[in-house]
């Protein structure tokens, strides 16, 4: 639910994108000639989080990650984007499965971001971000090539600053050049970001109304039918009772008539094939009434054990059974049984 109202708030929230990059000016990112002659702090998975954000308490923690996103930071300044504050709360709380998610989407944009600072000679914010990878994925597809690359650009990078003896003046103008176009990048790639993780939630919300719509319209249409099954039950149920009544009514009016039922034929039910391939076992009680002529009018069943599981194949066979004439209708029960291998 969190999340979901974060996205929500990105598209709001890119009309500060101006105002964010001027914010970020301030981050001094390293030149290739930095990179190649002075050694910069090693960054690593172990301290990829800085100290102040793995001291911070994870509800600290979790309103920071929220404001991130609305701002647009997710991967950048250093000690102050999503993706340090996530990784901190995953830390604290690592059942976390709304974190875990939120991290999920933010590590594609964060390998795009290392191969961009590649690109520019920023091996200082391409090795924190690789560590930031790194802590966030260890077993991450894309790691071990990044950080190939990183090497082979910081040497090709050297070797060019060693070939070319750029004096302090150029290097200070690359570096100003290096510094405005990673801040451009960083704005147009977030702002992008956000555009991405908005439609994305979008069109995830939309197939949930669907998906909640088409389950509404199956329930009803099973409602429905249920009640139909009902409806016919009563009905079917009703006209037996009245013929029961009827035929009762006959006999009480009619003199003293033979009853005796005599089966001339009774074939066995059908075994059910759920019930016999599980070994099922059961009885089904069926009243029924014979017609003079020996065949069965109705079938209904009275009792049932276990219920509904051989009550269709016991009604099917006793609507089979023939018996010998008789003076009138005569009403009976009967119980089947089931047993596996009989």
């Amino acid at each position: 639910m969190r999340r979901r109202a974060i996205v929500s708030n990105l598209t709001l929230a890119l009309a500060l994108g101006v105002a964010l990059a001027g914010c970020g000016s301030d981050e001094a990112a390293p030149t290739a000639t930095q990179a190649a002659g002075k050694a910069a702090p090693v960054v690593t998975a172990e301290n990829a989080v800085s100290a102040q954000v793995a001291a911070m308490t994870p509800e600290q923690l979790r309103e920071a990650a929220s404001t991130a996103y609305r701002e647009n930071r997710l991967y950048a300044p250093g000690g102050n984007n999503a993706v340090e504050y996530y990784l901190a709360l995953r830390d604290k709380q690592p059942g976390d499965a709304a974190v875990s998610s939120a991290l999920t989407d933010l590590l594609p944009m964060t390998v795009i971001a290392i191969e961009q600072s590649v690109s520019r000679d920023d091996f200082a914010e391409a090795q924190r971000l690789s560590a930031l990878l790194e802590k966030a994925d260890p077993q991450h597809p894309a790691l071990g090539r990044l950080k190939t690359s990183i090497v082979t650009q910081q040497a090709t990078a050297a070797k060019r600053a060693e070939e070319q003896k750029l004096s302090a003046e150029q290097e200070a103008l690359k570096q100003a050049e290096v510094e405005k176009q990673r801040i451009a990048d960083q704005q147009r790639q977030q702002q992008e970001a956000a555009r991405q993780l908005a439609t994305q939630q979008a069109s995830q919300s939309q197939q949930q109304a669907a998906d909640r719509r088409a389950a509404e319209q199956r329930a009803a249409e099973q409602q429905q039918a249920a009640d139909q099954r009902a409806a016919e039950q009563r009905a079917a149920e009703q006209r037996a009772a009245e013929q029961r009544t009827a035929q009762a009514r006959t006999a009480a009016a009619q003199p003293a008539a033979s009853t005796e039922l005599r089966a001339l034929s009774t074939p066995a039910p059908r075994f059910p094939s759920e019930a016999l391939r599980s070994g099922q076992s059961g009885e089904v009680q069926v009243e029924f009434t014979v017609a003079p002529d020996g065949s069965v009018l109705d079938a209904r069943v009275v009792r049932a054990n276990p219920p509904r599981v051989f009550d269709r194949e016991a009604v099917n066979a006793v609507k089979r059974w023939r018996f010998q004439p008789v003076d009138a209708p005569v009403t009976t029960r009967r119980t089947i049984s089931f047993k596996p291998g009989e």
